[in-house]
């Protein structure tokens, strides 16, 4: 997992919960590094499992739901970092119909150590999405974070379903997207 993920994730602990906590759980997780991440580095992604681990220890926030709301915070800060993968498109659907033949390709440019997941898209119809989500890493909260993070750029009503169909060795989950309608009457 690239370094950028790590210390964006310790960024928002330090945001969110204080320099106090983000200490306690990198000295309570025993990393190989003390939590020194560089963000082109490659690190072991059950340093991140053992992170959340001790945040949700630390807060009584369940896992879930701190991978979650990294997702969406990871999802803000790509937005700054690079915009041009967001203006390029006007909706949440179009965005993420370009995640796998758009961003992750310009990611490997970049990183071509990066162990991507993988993001099959399938627009239905303008009010409805599947997004098949696969990776070899258990973060399909993260994935499920950055959908409501790009709804939410996009300023658009989204609700979304999931469905596990993982395996030992495989995360998979299917992903249904709604688009909400807008009442317009007042």
């Amino acid at each position: 997992m690239k370094g950028i993920v790590f210390s964006e994730f310790i960024e928002l602990v330090e945001d969110k919960f204080g320099i106090e906590i983000a200490d306690t759980i990198i000295e309570k997780s025993n990393l190989p590094n003390q939590g020194a991440y560089t963000q082109v580095g490659t690190y072991d992604h059950k340093e991140m499992l053992t992170l959340v681990t001790h945040l949700s220890k630390e807060t009584g926030i369940e896992v879930p739901v701190l991978v979650q709301a990294f997702g969406e915070h990871l999802l803000d800060r790509f937005t700054q970092m690079y915009p041009q993968f967001f203006t390029e498109v006007n909706s949440c659907f179009a965005f993420l119909d370009t995640i796998e033949n758009k961003v992750h390709v310009e990611v490997k440019k970049l990183y071509p150590d990066a162990e991507l997941p993988t993001f099959d898209s399938s627009i239905h119809s303008d009010s409805h999405m599947e997004l098949l989500y696969q990776s070899k890493r258990p973060f399909s909260a993260l994935a499920y974070g950055l959908i409501l993070g790009s709804a939410k750029y996009y300023g658009e009503q989204i609700s979304v379903e999931m469905e596990d169909m993982s395996t030992d060795n495989q995360t998979r989950v299917c992903f249904q997207l709604r688009k909400e309608a807008v009442n317009t009457l007042e």
